[in-house]
């Protein structure tokens, strides 16, 4: 059986081979073919001058060219004067993925007065000279990349792009760092924010972080003044409590509904007076001690809390649970408990969407060989933190079991850069984070010995190679190598280890063990990631559309990405992230307008039987049943192109422009 009988199979509505070139005749079409020498990325293992003589051999090629960077301003200066002077009217540009420049030479055909989608990209780089060490296969490759894309651009039709209008207003989801940045940036540009929080207060982690590294500044001096701010701007709506249950439409005209979950206290009346606390008979661990602590059923969620004022935890509130108790209702002077509170939905018009949701920490008890859980000596990075902090359970003493270390050991890398957990990546921010907690812990206690067992030091931020040496000054003891069992003996906690160093095995005893747990992203980000369609890397953290070209976009168009969701990062490029994305938010909102890609699917009604199937397996909820018709519609303004709809659709009546049938045939036949 021959190829084209197979395709003939695969695609059995196509009933005739007989590809018709395009509405141009052969004489009139004239197609221009641009090679990219990409310094020596692709002229290294494809010899340029040969596959551009094979260019010119090519059917309805006019003009051939290489040059050293396609991309600069002269390689677009060739073919913007091409289309100008010799009538070129396709242009095929044969260089890297088109994920990094394939906007680039749209805009440069459009500004020669040539319709942007007589254009076609060939990828030589990534799948060709990056993959084929052999010259002479990568040449051969080329030719066929190339002769691949000439056919296909010769059955180019002309497209247009669309316009929609864009609400002028913002949603961010997470009220840390990040989210609190981004919402500032926007409202203070004159559209309204509406910041999302699931916990009964904005902050993050960063409110249960003493100091910063490498500076040692307090970390309340950097956050509280932009909680207040965020909670008294009047374009920025704060949603604490509240969550988002889904998302409908596209970029400019987002339909957001958001969950608000009752709070049973009313903030405006609520004075703070703690007599409510003072009566709850309820203990359970505090979250912002990291359990260090306890809290009753009705409290304050910290100092200088935003919104300020408490919140009961239904899940542990006796009256809630089993109508019994009410005693914090009783006391309360001024009204302000509210059994009766129940949650509302609502829905909000949204131009663009920021990302800001921040990440877990790395659970140590899927590393029992430390003993975290098991010995109470043994605590995280983040617990110490709060041992540190003048607002935490010891006011900033540092005490363990009834009493001050006189040992400490850290350890490094928990949950970072190991196989074994699937996480193979650094977290960043481990190294200077516990760097900065061995030097507030000799200020304190400075006859302590201080030990840090590590893989290797990674200090690249501003500043955090001198604050690293300082910290060594202090007569804090590096130790390279990550310990392999931890255990108690005559009371005592014993680390076991070698000196990757000395080479030699060794034994060391101490009275606190603190382990720097990594990153990881939030537990709850598939939820989030169904429901704005995010792509999701390895590490699981939310992939951006391009590292380079577009780090703070994400695939679905209108939708950006702030801080730690995206990936491990410290407070100052957290920050300088949710600039950025705050900026790449606003950009449609002040156009007032934002084009729409038009590579999408496109139904042929005569043909359409209105099974749904296409509907079913749209991830981007683009399709849509006619009601009247009875036939599937598309929404262009959702659709990205995939072709899932395509490949489902059993009776051929779904075609993807620029990747029809016929256009497909063509460039397999160039290569088979």
């Amino acid at each position: 059986m021959t190829f084209l009988n197979l395709i003939h199979l695969d695609f059995g509505f196509v009933s005739d081979f007989d590809i018709r070139i395009s509405n141009f005749s052969s004489e009139a079409m004239k197609i221009g073919v641009y090679i990219c020498h990409c310094g020596i990325n692709i002229a290294a293992t494809v010899d340029i001058e040969k596959v551009t003589a094979f260019a010119r051999t090519l059917p309805h090629v006019a003009i051939a060219r290489n040059y050293q960077y396609m991309c600069s301003d002269p390689g677009q200066d060739l073919i913007k004067n091409d289309i100008k002077n010799a009538g070129i009217d396709r242009v095929v540009v044969a260089a890297c993925s088109p994920r990094m420049h394939e906007n680039t030479y749209r805009n440069a055909v459009r500004s020669a007065g040539l319709n942007p989608y007589f254009f076609e990209m060939s990828n030589i780089r990534e799948q060709c000279s990056w993959v084929h060490p052999n010259k002479e296969d990568g040449t051969k490759k080329a030719m066929e990349l190339i002769a691949s894309a000439v056919a296909k651009v010769s059955l180019h039709e002309p497209l247009e792009e669309n316009e929609v209008s864009v609400t002028p207003s913002v949603l961010v989801i997470g009220g840390g760092i990040a989210g609190i940045q981004a919402s500032l940036d926007i409202a203070n540009s004159g559209f309204e924010a509406y910041l999302v929080e699931k916990s009964p207060t904005i902050g993050g982690h960063l409110v249960q972080i003493d100091r910063t590294f490498p500076n040692l500044e307090e970390s309340s001096s950097i956050l509280w003044p932009k909680m207040e701010e965020a909670a008294n701007h009047p374009l920025l709506h704060l949603l604490t409590n509240s969550e988002v249950e889904e998302v409908e439409g596209f970029v400019g005209n987002f339909k957001v509904k958001i969950k608000h979950n009752p709070r049973y206290i009313n903030p405006e009346k609520c004075n703070r007076c703690k007599k409510c606390e003072e009566v709850c008979p309820v203990k359970v661990p505090s979250e912002f001690n990291m359990g260090l602590g306890e809290r009753p059923a009705i409290y304050l969620p910290f100092p200088h809390a935003i919104p300020f004022s408490y919140v009961i935890d239904s899940k542990n509130c006796l009256f809630l649970q089993k109508g019994e108790c009410g005693k914090c209702k009783e006391v309360c002077p001024e009204g302000a408990v509210q059994f009766e509170e129940v949650g509302m939905e609502f829905q909000v018009d949204i131009g663009t969407i920021v990302v800001a949701t921040g990440y877990d920490v790395f659970d140590p008890k899927l590393k029992p060989e430390f003993g975290y859980g098991l010995y109470k000596n043994v605590i995280t990075g983040l617990e110490l933190e709060r041992l540190l902090s003048a607002s935490g359970p010891t006011q900033g003493k540092i005490i363990v079991d009834g009493k001050e270390p006189k040992k400490i050991v850290f350890i490094q890398c928990v949950g970072s850069r190991d196989k074994t957990v699937g996480n193979e990546y650094c977290s960043r921010v481990c190294c200077m984070f516990t760097a900065k907690q061995a030097h507030l812990i000799k200020d304190r206690l400075p006859d302590a010995r201080v030990t840090i067992c590590y893989i290797d030091i990674r200090a690249f931020g501003k500043g955090c190679e001198q604050f690293y040496e300082q910290v060594q000054k202090k007569g804090i003891f590096y130790r390279k190598g990550i310990p392999s069992e931890i255990y108690q003996r005559s009371g005592k906690l014993i680390i076991k280890a070698e000196d990757e160093l000395l080479g030699e095995p060794y034994e060391e005893e101490a009275d606190l063990i603190v382990l720097a747990t990594g990153l990881t992203q939030r537990n709850d980000a598939d939820r989030l990631r169904s429901l704005l369609k995010l792509s999701q890397g390895p590490d699981r953290f939310y992939l951006e559309a391009h590292p380079k070209m577009r780090p703070l976009d994400t695939a679905t168009d209108g939708i950006f990405l702030a801080g730690t969701c995206q990936g491990p990062k410290d407070i100052s490029d957290t920050i300088a992230q949710a600039h950025g994305s705050a900026s790449r938010a606003t950009i449609p909102l002040f156009a007032g307008r934002v084009r729409i890609e038009p590579i999408t699917s496109v139904v042929d009604a005569t043909y359409c039987a209105g099974c749904g199937l296409c509907e079913q397996v749209c991830e981007f909820r683009a399709l849509k049943m006619d009601p009247y018709r009875k036939v599937m519609t598309v929404n262009e303004a959702l659709c990205k192109g995939c072709g899932a709809c395509n490949a489902a659709c059993p009776s051929g009546a779904i075609s993807l422009r620029h990747f029809k049938t016929e256009q497909i045939i063509a460039q397999i036949r160039e290569v088979c």
